[in-house]
Parts: C-alpha cells; sequence; structure tokens
C-alpha cells in the first residue's frame, strides 16, 4: 500500500478537532454562501470549530470526497464523524438535532438560520502538514 499524505493530513484534522469545517474560503472570508451559511449557524451556537480551506490545493477536495464519500463542500465533522453539508446542517439547526450533535443545549423548538456572524476560528492548513 503506497502512503497517501494528502489522506493522512486530512485524517489527522479530523481526529484531532471535536468539530472541524472543510470549505472554501476561511470563516472570515467565505468563497461560497454555502459555506459561509454552515459558519454562521457554527458561529451563532457560540460552537468553536477547526476550519480547512480546500481552495488552494485541489487534493484536498480530491482526498476529502474519496475519504468522507460526500461530492460537495462544505463538509462538517463532528468527533471524527461527517455530519454532512450546507443543507443537512441547516436541517439539523432548524430542528435542533445540530446542536444536540454538538452537546450543546437545543433551546427548545425550531430556529431560523443565523446571517453570517463574526468570525472566530482561524483556518487550519493542510498543506504545512505534507
Amino acid at each position: 500500500m503506497t502512503e497517501n499524505p494528502m489522506r493522512e493530513a486530512i485524517q489527522t484534522a479530523i481526529s484531532e478537532n471535536p468539530v472541524i469545517l472543510f470549505m472554501k474560503g476561511t470563516p472570515e472570508q467565505p468563497a461560497c454562501g454555502f459555506s459561509a451559511r454552515t459558519v454562521a449557524v457554527l458561529q451563532s451556537l457560540g460552537q468553536p470549530f477547526a476550519a480547512v480551506d480546500v481552495l488552494p490545493d485541489q487534493r484536498i477536495r480530491q482526498e476529502l470526497s474519496a475519504l468522507s464519500s460526500w461530492p460537495t463542500i462544505p463538509q462538517l465533522f463532528v468527533e471524527g464523524e461527517l455530519v454532512g453539508g450546507c443543507d443537512i446542517v441547516m436541517e439539523m439547526y432548524q430542528s435542533g438535532e445540530l446542536q444536540q450533535t454538538l452537546g450543546l443545549d437545543a433551546g427548545g423548538g425550531e430556529q431560523e438560520p443565523p446571517e453570517a456572524a463574526p468570525a472566530q476560528a482561524p483556518p487550519l492548513s493542510i498543506e504545512n502538514r505534507l
């Protein structure tokens, strides 16, 4: 079996960060609306998270999708498990299921998705692990 440093770096990032978002852009400057909405949900909950920008190196996106079997970006992982992309995160947020998955108080009842909030976490760089 050949080594795959990119896949290993992605797997390490997932296992070392309780909540990690692979996204287009950074939390401070999302490069697509789906990534921006996912960041806004996490920030509205006060949930610290690591973020990885998949845009600098196409291999990140390719290996991430191969690892997760999920074709689109963003991808949210909690405790090493894929939660899903933007649509799933939004549905889970509105039902309170995301808050439960994150170990937060759901606050009761359905919630409207938030608008973009100020960024909290600096992005991780997978390239630095190669």
